[in-house]
């Protein structure tokens, strides 16, 4: 859902493929880590909407990049001390941020602090330049568990929509996105959302950015094939910018050693074919308890 403030910006592409982004940063907790939309062909064996939104504005943009320094089971506070200055060394001209998921759910924190919190931190990112997407908080309301925080999402909500008005930011609402409300949008844990529910984001993204692209609903796509020029060259940036780095932390740290980002750089965006399927240790492929989300 896209807001008044969002129809009258300038300046937004109309064709297929036009866009003015090309190095996108995306900052978050496993939402946006891609927790519940496994992919072995990604780096940390996750996709999610963020990978999804990357794949279709690099369509036609050699020289587009992505980083997604999410962390799953970040707080807000964390979030903003460990991604916004990673974030901004970037030099993004699009960020991603959605954070007080964890506060909200687990800590029951008071929504209007943290929306002060996020207020701060928005407007660092914004002072760069970079267009900054935000997101309000799906509709827990029919789940007997998380039900009880419907209140304190919505308020949270409420903040970030002024949030986003006050610094031109985007805002992503996915309380009124009711397509996720339908059967399989959530995973088992009814905490992450499920590779439709990730798919279904990923297009409200693009939609809230005006951004023509190759998504339909209830359909989520496979990874983008790539020739086999692109594979090597994808494979060569990935060995120099994750695979070397992974090796070696993995010599210095053992096993358990604190979560790292699954792309801490901007990168190109890789597909099928020549992603080399390596999980980091710390990085568990099954499924997180709440307390672990």
């Amino acid at each position: 859902m896209t807001t008044p403030m969002q129809e009258q910006r300038p300046g937004r592409p109309v064709g297929p493929g036009l866009h003015p982004w090309h190095r996108f940063v995306a900052l978050g907790d496993s939402f946006t880590e891609g927790v519940g939309d496994p992919e072995p062909l990604n780096q940390g064996g996750l996709r999610g909407w963020a990978d999804r939104v990357a794949e279709e504005l690099s369509a036609g943009q050699p020289d587009f990049a992505y980083a997604n320094l999410a962390i799953r089971g970040l707080r807000l506070q964390e979030i903003l001390d460990q991604q916004v200055g990673p974030a901004l060394a970037a030099m993004p001209d699009l960020v991603t941020l959605s954070a007080g998921g964890n506060d909200i759910v687990f800590r029951r924190s008071d929504p209007d602090k943290l929306a002060e919190k996020i207020d701060a931190g928005v407007e660092q990112l914004t002072r760069s330049g970079a267009t900054v997407v935000l997101f309000a908080g799906p509709d827990w309301g029919t789940t007997p568990v998380f039900g009880q925080i419907r209140g304190k999402v919505a308020i949270l909500n409420e903040n970030l929509h002024m949030v986003a008005a006050r610094h031109g930011a985007v805002m992503v609402d996915l309380w009124c996105l009711r397509d996720l409300t339908r059967p399989g949008m959530w995973d088992p844990d009814r905490l992450h959302f499920s590779p439709l529910g990730h798919h279904t984001i990923a297009l409200g993204v693009l939609q809230a950015l005006a951004v023509s692209h190759s998504l339909e609903p209830l359909q989520p796509k496979a990874l983008p094939p790539r020739n086999w020029k692109e594979a090597r060259v994808g494979d060569l940036a990935w060995a120099r910018e994750y695979l070397v780095p992974w090796a070696i932390r993995q010599v210095r740290h053992p096993a358990g050693a604190p979560l790292v980002p699954k792309r801490p750089r901007p990168g190109p965006v890789f597909g099928h074919g020549h992603l080399p399927v390596i999980r980091p240790a710390a990085l568990p492929a099954e499924p997180l308890s709440l307390n672990e989300a």
